[in-house]
């Protein structure tokens, strides 16, 4: 992470005006949840032999933000008939709208290779059926487009809540987690261990990444609902996710005007674990200051981006 002070040239990335991009073809050394990049410096195809862990090669971010804005704009949707629109889905729109513009964050790393997502931006949560102590918990994964306005995010993130909020329904996660249930211990371990490798080669099944929630773009969390502080979430060495974004309840603090008035004001803390082998260290800095950009300023998520940008081949 830390930056050496030379002049190095920036990997390319490529702008292109807002329109619905060509299929992609899948070539030898794809995998089914995102393309393998080979226009890469060489110290970025290294880094995944130097760090081979995800644990290992994480870097720790935290932010505390003013929510003015973003408390006016929440209550802006709702009267707009946005029933429950919320921190998590500006924080889910600000997210997308970053990667519409840094596409090398929706970067991941499997079997020491470099791949993209592309324009497939996977986030996955867990959600309480109910919010009781002995309600059952699911996880659920969104798809979401670098073009998706705060609208569309709010509704393809809804649509899956309600759906896995029904009584007594097995999300697809449940359901394939209760099939290895079935399996004894020592068979579950070998189990695990072939699906390990099978994924190293880019060769598990597409159904079982689709429901698999340590497959995605971004696993995100609230701890404001529970009302405490953020945590900082560790990234999983199995599977592929290369951020977890937590963010914490709300809390007030009193400042100070520039003429010596206090003044008290609302936050909230969120911590973002990443890894760092996806892009260089300027690239993910700025992807930081975007976030917080878009967080601030959340208008900008009613239109779509004038631009999209993808990222090399």
């Amino acid at each position: 992470m830390e930056e050496q002070n030379v002049q190095t040239q920036p990997e390319q990335t490529e702008s292109v005006a807002l329109q619905t991009p060509a299929k992609r073809k899948r070539r030898f050394g794809d995998r089914s949840d995102g393309y393998k990049l080979r226009s890469l410096q060489p110290i970025s195809k290294v880094s995944p032999y130097i760090m081979p862990n995800r644990s290992g090669a994480s870097v720790y971010f935290h932010e505390s933000i003013e929510i003015t804005e973003a408390e006016n704009y929440i209550r802006k949707k709702r009267n707009q008939g946005l029933k429950g629109f919320g921190i998590m889905h500006l924080l889910l729109a600000a997210y997308v709208r970053v990667i519409s513009q840094r596409p090398q964050a929706n970067r991941f790393i499997s079997g020491q290779r470099i791949f993209s997502h592309g324009d497939d931006i996977v986030v996955a949560l867990t959600i309480k059926r109910e919010m009781t102590l002995e309600a059952e918990e699911t996880i659920i994964k969104v798809h979401f487009s670098p073009t998706d306005t705060a609208d569309d995010v709010y509704y393809k993130l809804q649509k899956l809540i309600d759906e896995n909020k029904e009584v007594n329904p097995d999300s697809n996660f449940d359901s394939t987690a209760k099939f290895f249930n079935f399996i004894p211990g020592l068979l579950l371990k070998n189990a695990i261990w072939f699906i390990k490798v099978l994924d190293y080669f880019g060769l598990l099944p597409k159904g079982l990444i689709d429901v698999s929630p340590f497959h995605a773009s971004m696993y995100i969390t609230s701890m404001g609902s529970l009302g405490i502080p953020p945590v900082f979430h560790h990234l999983y060495d199995f599977g592929n996710v290369p951020v977890f974004l937590s963010f914490g309840a709300k809390y007030k603090k009193t400042e100070l005007k520039p003429d010596g008035t206090p003044v008290q004001r609302k936050y909230i803390d969120y911590n973002i674990v990443c890894d760092e082998r996806i892009c260089d260290g300027f690239y993910l800095a700025s992807s930081f200051k975007l976030f917080k950009t878009y967080f601030r300023n959340p208008h900008v998520l009613d239109e779509k981006p004038e631009t999209v940008v993808h990222d090399v081949d």
